[in-house]
């Protein structure tokens, strides 16, 4: 129903609003969230009107004055996109839950140290809770990987680092110095390595690619699982729960 990392389409039809459940509005729990947001940090992908599309972090939420600031880091196209239409609409996952907010007034501050994109507070905010599972954030160091040969160039094998995996799919981080891959191919014969002792054969479908923000060089690549055997959707589910279970243990901590 929700794609991952695009916007789902709010429009009401009809005299009852059918996004009111989802939809929070009382001020102090939108603060509540987008203070998890900051101190997670969680990334946030910015998705513009003509289908750009920048992932950052919320860096800072003003209160007093009703603005939040997100990481920037100038030169992507997709940044000047943004501060041009002066619009957009957040993506950000917490766990299994969507989050989905409309930001306006866009400006990109510029300072000695870092620049920031600073926008209006949002006046409410959508959570939509996944159909799927838990989508898991990857740690960077020593984390999942991807191994596959290019579908372009089969002499050369990729081995790319996991960003978040789930029981629908996972996202790659895919390096701008490599022959790129486009949207829509296909990958029959991928190894993924979850751990030293967890690994599984899969084919993956590229279902989009969005643009890493604040100097990275590199872009996420949204796949989605094809051909999932029921063996490795046990161990891939397997994985998930562990994975979930060692977390809430340390929040408890």
């Amino acid at each position: 129903m929700f794609q991952d990392t695009r916007p789902a389409a709010l429009d009401a039809s009809g005299g009852e609003d059918p996004w009111a459940p989802f939809r929070i509005s009382h001020p102090q729990e939108c603060a509540d969230v987008l203070r998890r947001l900051r101190d997670g940090p969680v990334p946030v992908i910015l998705n513009g009107p003509d289908g750009s599309a920048l992932t950052t972090t919320l860096w800072a939420i003003d209160e007093a004055h009703g603005r939040i600031s997100f990481s920037a880091h100038p030169g992507p196209l997709a940044l000047d996109r943004l501060v041009e239409a002066n619009e957009a609409v957040a993506v950000a996952y917490m766990e299994s839950v969507k989050l989905q907010f409309d930001l306006q007034d866009l400006m990109l501050v510029r300072g000695a140290q870092a620049s920031t994109l600073q926008c209006a507070w949002p006046a409410s905010i959508y959570r939509f809770q996944r159909r799927n599972t838990f989508r898991v954030r990857t740690p960077v160091r020593n984390g999942p990987a991807a191994r596959f040969r290019h579908p372009s160039i089969p002499e050369m094998e990729l081995s790319l680092r996991v960003l978040d995996v789930s029981i629908g799919g996972c996202a790659l981080w895919f390096p701008h110095d490599l022959p790129p891959l486009q949207a829509g191919t296909q990958l029959g014969e991928v190894t993924i390595e979850l751990d030293a002792e967890t690994r599984f054969g899969v084919g993956l479908s590229l279902q989009h690619m969005t643009a890493l923000g604040h100097g990275d060089t590199g872009v996420r690549v949204g796949c989605e699982w094809h051909k999932l055997g029921g063996s490795a959707e046990r161990v891939l589910q397997r994985w998930i729960d562990q994975t979930q279970k060692r977390r809430r243990l340390l929040a408890l901590d």
